[in-house]
């Protein structure tokens, strides 16, 4: 319940921000194109030592500057599959679509050189599960999202990026309808790619 209510708080700020006119031509949108490499903590209260694999994957994020400094982004991505594994050994596999809404500061003062900060909330829906005949997860996970990265300006409106973002995301693991405990997956994402404000 915690993060409906921070989305909530996330959205009112961005309603609440005023369209304030640009200081030249640049417009308030930008769209940024990554490839994502996913490090999983993979924390396990199962008893079963339960994992996913690490992959690299592409992103899509779609910004709007409600300020020169305020901006909300979306981060997107098709399902993405991971094998589960216990104790190493593939016991099953899954998808999951994790798209994140953030609020970040953009520090404008260091000519090209554009920094930022960000936090806001995860959604990640599992889908596809495929696992031991009993064993289920719970298909709904919602979390909080850090993020830092800098935009550096190459020509006018393009950028080149680079993004780093922790994110909870967590599921029940039951057997039989009981609860064996929490698969906390918690992935670091460090990203790289190009962004273009149109």
């Amino acid at each position: 319940m915690k993060q409906k209510y921070l989305l909530a708080s996330l959205l009112g700020l961005a309603a609440l921000a005023p369209v304030a006119a640009q200081a030249d031509d640049t417009t308030p949108w930008m769209v940024r194109v990554r490839a994502v490499n996913i490090d999983s903590v993979n924390k396990d209260s199962t008893g079963l030592d339960l994992s996913v694999n690490d992959k690299v994957i592409p992103e899509v994020d779609i910004s709007y500057f409600f300020t020169p400094n305020i901006a909300a982004e979306l981060i997107l991505t098709y399902p993405q599959k991971h094998d589960v594994r216990s104790a190493g050994a593939k016991i099953g596999s899954l998808k999951h679509l994790p798209p994140t809404l953030t609020l970040q500061y953009h520090f404008t003062d260091l000519g090209a050189f554009k920094p930022y900060v960000g936090a806001g909330v995860n959604y990640t829906r599992f889908s596809s599960v495929d696992l031991p005949a009993g064993v289920s997860i719970d298909k709904d996970s919602y979390g909080l999202a850090l993020q830092a990265g800098v935009d550096y300006e190459l020509t006018k409106n393009v950028y080149l990026n680079f993004d780093v973002k922790k994110v909870q995301i967590r599921t029940d693991v039951k057997a039989g309808g009981t609860k064996l405990g929490t698969l906390k997956v918690d992935p670091l994402l460090v990203g790289v790619g190009v962004g273009m404000r149109f």
